[in-house]
Order: structure tokens, then sequence, then C-alpha cells
């Protein structure tokens, strides 16, 4: 798989009324499993489905006494997170026999990454500009990538990846 199909790069899939039922079916499958792992772990946790972007988008949440019971499954850099999202994705494809791209985030560690991602992104953006100069950002896994390269292109600059993981960076060039 390459580096540009993890991060959710590739073309947007068809938002017809079929793509989505099945994008829905895809949560439900993961759902499930994520119920089983959560049994497994002795965790409580409950989980939203929601179809983002394109993809399957699930979401395990719990009141913030259990949240912070979760946070052992974002990990160290979300290391953790990434594991079961790739076995949920494991356990779709088995079930649907076709790849899934869903996203999976646990007590909100996506969703406040990305707003950290932002600001940093948003910063090299103004650095980019003043000095007329390329900045390469830190590395990053696929995740963080892509919410990097989403900022700079809609603040009209160009960006790509370079480097191997895990020392893949995005790299922001001015216009």
């Amino acid at each position: 798989m390459s580096e540009d199909e993890k991060a959710g790069v590739d073309t947007p899939r068809p938002t017809s009324s079929e793509a989505i039922k099945r994008l829905e079916e895809e949560g439900e499958i993961a759902a499930d499993y994520l119920e089983e792992l959560l049994d497994i772990a002795d965790l409580d946790g409950d989980i939203d489905i929601d179809v983002d972007h394109g993809r399957a988008a699930v979401e395990i949440v719990s009141e913030e006494d259990g949240s912070r019971w979760l946070k052992r499954l974002v990990g160290k850099d979300g290391e953790v997170l990434d594991a079961v999202q790739e076995l949920t994705r494991l356990a779709v494809q088995a079930k649907t026999g076709e790849r899934s791209r869903l996203m999976l985030d646990i007590a909100g560690y996506r969703k406040g990454r990305r707003g950290e991602l932002t600001m940093i992104a948003e910063q090299a953006i103004r650095e980019v500009r003043a000095s007329g100069e390329k900045q390469a950002l830190p590395p990053m896994n696929p995740f963080e990538r892509k919410v990097v390269h989403d900022v700079v292109a809609a603040a009209g600059l160009v960006s790509d990846s370079e480097g191997v993981e895990p020392e893949r960076r995005v790299v922001i060039h001015p216009a």
C-alpha cells in the first residue's frame, strides 16, 4: 500500500447512496470488531459511526472518567491507535473482501491532533511566505501529513512528502 493510499490522498470515492451505504456497512463491521476488542480489554466506550470525506469514520468515546482508560488504546504519539486502526481495517477487509480506508479516532485524539497540526502548518506557511524558502517539517505519520497537505493546499501553496518511514516529512514550497 502506498503512502498516499494510507493517508487517504487517493481520488475521492463517489458519494452515491450506494457508496454511502457501503461505507456505513464498513463502519458497522468496524464497530462490531471494536466492541469485541473493548470487551476483551475490559474497557468501557461507546462507538460512533459516520461517513466523512468519502470514508467510514469510527470513533470510540467515553465519559470523562472512562477516557483516561481509553487513552491506553491511543498510546504514545498515537502509535497504538494507528495499529488498532490497521487491525480494524483488516477486520473490515476480511468481511467485505475490499480494502477499507476507514479512519478511527479514540478519545478525541485525532481531532485534537488535527488542531495542533493545523497550527503547526499555518506557522510554517507564514515562515515560507516571509522567507521565500521551502521548509521541511518534522517527521509525521500518514494521517498527520494528510492534515498538513490539506492546510497547505487551502493556503494556496504546494507541499510534498520526502523521505522514508518513519522519517517521512512534509516539505512546504513557496508559491
